[in-house]
């Protein structure tokens, strides 16, 4: 029987146990209650509360106007969707960075006013302190290397990272340093395949990757994009596994019809 079989809910130690065993980790965005329960119940092991929700939820361009108050209600939400997997915070943008004292402060009003198991930070070298204070705390951390979103004014462009041996080199370091201090897993987001499998062997913890190639150990994707409800947004790495911009439209236009025909509600939809 497989680790992700046997298990009623999903820990950082069973994620590490997958890995070991040479288990994929399935893992989706999620942002409210409904959505949450629904890929809650289909299986999936971790339930991010991406800073994607700035994008998705609130039709911002970048994820940088997001604020932790705002991480905070979603998470909350999707926490009390969720029984078996495990859920994932976002740090967002202006939290952490550069002062590790308020790094500790945003993860510690994460974890008590929303029950998350965990909180989700990008960086390498440039963020390590506070890395260390928050796990210092016992609060578990998972890295996020590559393209980082909550830097694109510094790289001015969503292109894959890491194809120059410099910056490769940087990310290999950077990701033995966050295993180091103790992180449990790391986010490889935009990366070349074969980088992403170096990191991932030579790395104890688990990689997850996002247009990271197959040879990590398991994918992650924004939830609105695989199922067709984003349009908008069609990388490589994106596999749509509905189209439910489609359905809803159809639905709802079918919706307009029938109430403006009179059509609905019918004799059996009234009081």
């Amino acid at each position: 029987m497989s680790v992700e079989t046997r298990v009623k809910r999903v820990t950082t130690h069973v994620l590490s146990e997958m890995k070991l065993k040479g288990e994929k980790i399935s893992m989706l965005t999620a942002y409210d209650y409904s959505m949450a329960k629904i890929i809650d119940h289909a299986g999936i092991d971790v339930v991010l509360v991406g800073d994607s929700a700035s994008n998705v939820m609130a039709g911002h361009e970048t994820t940088l106007p997001i604020t932790l108050d705002q991480m905070i209600y979603h998470a909350a939400s999707v926490v009390r969707g969720v029984q078996r997997a495990l859920v994932v915070v976002d740090l967002p943008f202006g939290s952490y960075q550069g002062n590790s004292k308020e790094a500790l402060s945003s993860a510690i009003r994460i974890m008590k006013e929303t029950s998350a198991d965990a909180v989700k930070m990008e960086g390498g070298t440039e963020i390590i302190e506070s890395v260390s204070r928050i796990l210092s705390a016992g609060i578990p951390v998972m890295g996020h290397l590559g393209l980082t979103p909550q830097s694109i004014h510094k790289f001015g462009t969503y292109v894959v990272r890491a194809r120059q041996e410099g910056e490769a080199s940087k990310l290999l370091d950077d990701a033995h340093l966050l295993e180091e201090a103790g992180c449990f897993a790391i986010v490889l987001e935009k990366i070349p395949a074969t980088l992403g499998e170096r990191v991932a062997r030579e790395l104890a913890i688990p990689l997850i990757g996002i247009g990271a190639g197959g040879g990590v150990d398991g994918q992650v994707l924004v939830v609105h994009d695989m199922l067709g409800i984003n349009q908008e947004f069609s990388p490589r790495f994106l596999r749509r596994y509905h189209n439910l911009f489609a359905e809803i439209s159809g639905a709802v236009g079918n919706y307009v019809q029938d109430v403006k025909s009179g059509n609905f509600p019918n004799e059996r939809e009234q009081y």
